[in-house]
């Protein structure tokens, strides 16, 4: 039992972080530049943004594709937490659990959003065909290398106000260790199969 509890007390510990960062942003910042606090410099500072769709704001470009999305954000994050549960009865390494861990975190943190967020913080697309399982993720994690206006003669982004990287969340960041971490202590024949 209490392998159990140490491995999914670092999940918890990330729902946490996450969503209480995402409550705050919420309820404390104006969306957008006007509301961007900085933290280190021009450089590292907090932009409150919304993703209605899934990584990079990809759309699947049909009317139920964000409801799919969640979907699948909700299976895989039941997948990862069987799959961790395996690992922790295989005696599996403790990086490669964690890591798992922080996948898993980050998955159901961002996938509270797409579920609960429509309904909660009313912050769905005005288009959306229902309320739940269309909540926008709340981002607000921005280096800000570059940004600003291209211009007009630029192909897709001419006229729109661009950022050089993706503005992220604590959810995300949890995602990409995690799977950075897992890819760095793979080793096909050491950990348990699915």
């Amino acid at each position: 039992m209490k392998p159990f509890l140490k491995y999914f007390s670092i999940v918890l510990l990330i729902i946490f972080a996450d969503q209480a960062s995402k409550i705050w942003v919420h309820t404390h910042m104006e969306m957008g530049t006007d509301g961007q606090i900085n933290l280190l410099g021009n450089i590292f500072k907090l932009t409150y943004t919304l993703n209605p769709g899934m990584a990079f704001s990809i759309h699947l470009g049909f009317k139920y594709g964000k409801l799919l999305i969640t979907i699948f954000r909700a299976v895989a994050s039941l997948y990862i937490f069987w799959y961790i549960i395996q690992s922790i009865r295989q005696k599996a390494a403790v990086g490669w659990i964690c890591g798992w861990a922080s996948v898993l975190g980050g998955a159901i943190g961002n996938s509270i959003d797409s579920i609960f967020y429509g309904v909660y913080l009313n912050n769905g697309p005005t288009d959306a065909p229902m309320k739940w399982c269309y909540g926008q993720v709340i981002d607000m994690l921005h280096i800000d290398l570059w940004s600003g206006v291209m211009p007009s003669w630029v192909p897709i982004w001419g006229d729109y106000y661009i950022y050089c990287l993706p503005i992220f969340n604590i959810a995300d960041v949890a995602v990409s260790v995690g799977l950075i971490i897992v890819l760095y202590l793979f080793r096909p024949t050491t950990y348990p199969k699915p």
